[in-house]
């Protein structure tokens, strides 16, 4: 936040020392020419301010009050959209919790299991991190299909209490979290209030739930830190985090195994391998290349100290989505109940990525290709703020025991995106003209 600052000269020329200085008496002239430059200023200052208030209202989506505060929840009406929004078509089905739920992965995700007809319930607290407005139009996209979004906090214990007294959930999807690499360098509290005291706080409530929901969350490929041995196996040494983000999944990932041991929680992690796709991040180098290539921008590609290419094993969403349900599919049931552990309960880690590492620089290529517009490149060296050479994921485990197979390249998956891309903008600035 700015700061104000006070300005160590007085304003105009009358002394501070009272009663020394008596102004001249003004002219009725001079009474009528403040009069009505005070009315200009007003006026002006009124219309401003109507004019910001009915943009404000403009912007803020329908249904929803973005200045609410996290513990306003409860309500006959709240509580009905919560149970028609849990509800699942058939006994066989999932009931399922899936915080990050206005998320790039987590919008997915709810979608994919409200179409096969398991019951969805969101939680997301939409915050600031990047455009507000492209997670607001996520939530617009779900409530079309039926799913509700709480909006709420991780860290407000009593709403998730509240969630899971009128829910009976049988399976939580645990999506959200401070992301970004880089982020972490400027914002570290966040990403200890999110990623470790929002999954303890999550944790807690599942293992005093009766029954417990099994879980699966979001780990991350980034906990392979400094690792140099490829591809990255779910067996090798994540000791070596390269930074504060990858510190906390990687914390998060052993603070699972402990609820799992301690409570008889089920748990499976899984490893994210550079997720993209439609409806995604704007922070992800794929997204904010293809806004900048068409701007005429500038874009930095990074390359290692020997100049080696920096590269990225590209996971495609539905893919990915394929891979967290085949996860929830197949995670047993949790041991405990009421916080009581009656016997060993199931803890699984898999790698969900493509096993196809490309360099950024490829990236750029068919990126150029789909935009049909040359981009302007930047060559730098790799800055010390966090990021990896690169990440590789061996997926075998996870196609033997999920059935996890990718089948979309990186140009296939592009090209879906960028058609995404322009019609959400596109529609985007039909919204802003309409105002």
């Amino acid at each position: 936040m700015s700061q104000l600052s006070r300005s160590s000269g007085s304003l105009d020329d009358t002394p501070s020392t009272p009663g020394k200085f008596k102004p001249d008496k003004p002219s009725p002239y001079i009474h009528r020419l403040r009069f009505h430059n005070l009315s200009k200023f007003t006026f002006y200052s009124a219309f401003f301010l109507a004019i910001l208030c009915f943009f404000f209202l403009l912007s803020s989506p329908s249904g929803s009050n973005p200045r609410r505060s996290l513990g306003s929840y409860g309500g006959s009406d709240w509580e009905r959209h919560v149970t028609r929004s849990a509800r699942r078509r058939s006994d066989s089905g999932m009931t399922v919790l899936v915080t990050g739920a206005a998320g790039f992965v987590g919008t997915h995700v709810s979608m994919a299991l409200k179409r096969r007809g398991d019951g969805v319930l969101g939680l997301d607290n939409f915050n600031l991190y990047y455009e507000p407005t492209l997670k607001r139009n996520r939530q617009k996209e779900l409530q079309k299909n039926g799913v509700f979004i709480v909006e709420g906090d991780l860290n407000d214990k009593p709403l998730l209490h509240k969630l899971f007294d009128v829910v009976a959930f049988t399976h939580v999807m645990h999506l959200a979290a401070q992301a970004g690499v880089r982020y972490a360098m400027q914002n570290p509290s966040s990403y200890i209030h999110s990623n470790i005291a929002g999954l303890v706080n999550l944790l807690e409530v599942c293992k005093s739930a009766n029954p417990q929901p099994s879980i699966v969350w979001a780990s991350s490929s980034s906990v392979y830190g400094l690792n140099s041995k490829v591809p990255f196996s779910e067996k090798d040494r994540t000791d070596q985090p390269a930074s504060l983000y990858a510190a906390t999944k990687k914390a998060g990932e052993e603070i699972a195994h402990t609820y799992n041991h301690i409570y008889g929680l089920s748990i499976t992690g899984l490893r994210f391998f550079t997720v993209y796709g439609p409806w995604g991040r704007p922070d992800m180098a794929y997204f904010f290349f293809t806004r900048d290539i068409l701007k005429g921008k500038v874009i930095k590609i990074y390359e290692t100290a020997d100049h080696g290419s920096v590269a990225r094993d590209f996971t495609y969403i539905d893919d990915v989505v394929k891979g967290c349900l085949a996860a929830l599919d197949t995670a047993k049931k949790s041991t405990g109940s009421g916080g009581k552990k009656k016997g060993p309960a199931q803890f699984r880690i898999f790698n969900l990525g493509n096993t196809a590492p490309v360099p950024v620089s490829e990236l750029v290529n068919i990126l150029e290709k789909l935009l049909k517009v040359k981009a302007k490149r930047l060559v730098l060296p790799m800055p010390r703020n966090g990021d990896v050479k690169f990440t590789h994921a061996n997926i075998s485990l996870a196609h033997r025991e999920l059935g996890y197979r990718p089948t979309t390249d990186l140009e296939t998956g592009l090209k879906k995106f960028v058609k995404w891309y322009f019609k959400y903008y596109k529609e985007e600035k039909k919204k802003i003209s309409a105002w």
